[in-house]
């Protein structure tokens, strides 16, 4: 175990460290408590996906549960929690317990920060896997990631979420699961559009909505994989307040090289054979000939933002044709009347939306459009 030391941690060179496993370690990064510095975690992140790991970065402000249904809904190899707060005592037992309320009791944990020696071993006998002071290198925290990715095996669970993101890591890897039930969501849709446009905010806000109405809403969300290491950050479910929607919203983060969407059909099948009805797909932020994802949906919604260039750019790009419709989203923006003009002459009658995410405003009206009852 690492000793404390108050030297800083030196950067890491970009190189897959990780080809040589059955599969990417997942890696759940996670800020419990009242700790609102995330620069360091923010670090990591960048050090594990510059190894080849995949990164699920969750922010700030996380609950025990909130971070134990994300590492389940995730499929996390490890959750790596940042404690900078003196509450390792307390927060970290709880974290401990919730992974065994929410059906993944095996869930290795990971604590590092500020830990005072003599809690070290406290830590270990509650359960912690691993503990980590300011000074480890990033080589050590590869390392440990490594030692904590098993090959893919059935979960055993009386939690069906957690069989769920299993099988859902088995499709994805190409192994899907012979025995899962499968049936196709009633309503699929694909939620694109240029990178900032606001998408997974976007989703976030719908995700509130759908849980304030009762109802139950899953998504996956696409980010690109590194071409370098085969690395990824993970950050779209950063959005969704989970302290808030709890398990009504099984949201799964995926990382695919450009538009490869081979194990979709499996994903999406699986999803409804455990019950949901409702499936947003969150693309990669997508540019002007990124359109594959209208094959695999009901509805596709393309996002646009005010700025987002004129009327020739627009139908150039690829993008705007597979639209069934369209969301100006960040409508307060300037420029919004003159992009909604543009998208008027593009559209050609397919229904134009106006929302600000941010603040909720026309999300309620968008899902409805969405979701039809």
């Amino acid at each position: 175990m690492p000793s404390p030391t108050t030297e800083p941690t030196t950067a890491i060179a970009k190189q897959d460290r990780c080809a040589d496993l059955e599969h990417r370690p997942r890696v759940l990064l996670g800020k419990m408590g009242l700790d609102g510095h995330d620069r360091g975690v923010k670090l990591i992140a960048r050090a594990l996906r510059d190894s080849g790991i995949h990164v699920i970065y969750s922010g700030l402000w996380q609950t025990p549960r909130s971070l134990a249904i994300s590492a389940r809904d995730e499929d996390a190899d490890v959750i790596a929690a940042s404690m900078m707060s003196n509450s390792h005592l307390v927060l970290v037992p709880r974290l401990l317990e919730e992974c065994r309320s929410v059906g993944r009791p095996d869930m290795p944990v990971h604590v590092g920060g500020i830990i005072p020696q003599e809690d070290v071993e406290v830590l270990r006998e509650a359960g912690v896997e691993r503990v980590f002071h300011t000074g480890t290198s990033f080589e050590a925290i590869v390392d440990a990631v490594r030692a904590s990715t098993k090959p893919y095996a059935p979960v055993v669970s009386p939690h069906p979420t957690a069989q769920l993101a299993r099988n859902l890591s088995l499709a994805h890897a190409g192994t899907p699961p012979k025995d899962a039930p499968r049936r196709r969501p009633a309503r699929v849709i694909g939620l694109t559009g240029s990178p900032g446009a606001g998408k997974s905010t976007l989703v976030a806000a719908m995700a509130t909505e759908s849980v304030q109405r009762g109802e139950r809403l899953a998504v996956i969300a696409f980010d690109p994989l590194s071409p370098i290491t085969n690395g990824a950050l993970l950050g779209d479910r950063l959005r969704v307040d989970f302290n808030r929607v709890d398990e009504a919203v099984f949201y799964r983060s995926l990382a695919i090289a450009g538009e490869d969407y081979r194990s979709l059909p499996e994903l999406i099948e699986l999803i409804g054979g455990a019950g949901f009805d409702r499936l947003i797909i969150e693309t990669v932020g997508a540019g002007q000939n990124e359109t594959r994802i209208r094959q695999y949906v009901d509805n596709t919604a393309v996002v646009v933002v005010p700025g987002m260039g004129d009327a020739i750019q627009m139908d150039k790009a690829g993008i705007l044709e597979i639209a069934d419709e369209f969301v100006i989203n960040k409508a307060d923006f300037a420029g919004e009347h003159k992009l909604r003009r543009e998208l008027l002459d593009v559209a050609s009658g397919r229904p134009i939306h106006e929302t600000i995410a941010t603040q909720g405003k026309g999300v309620l009206e968008l899902l409805d459009a969405l979701f039809p009852s």
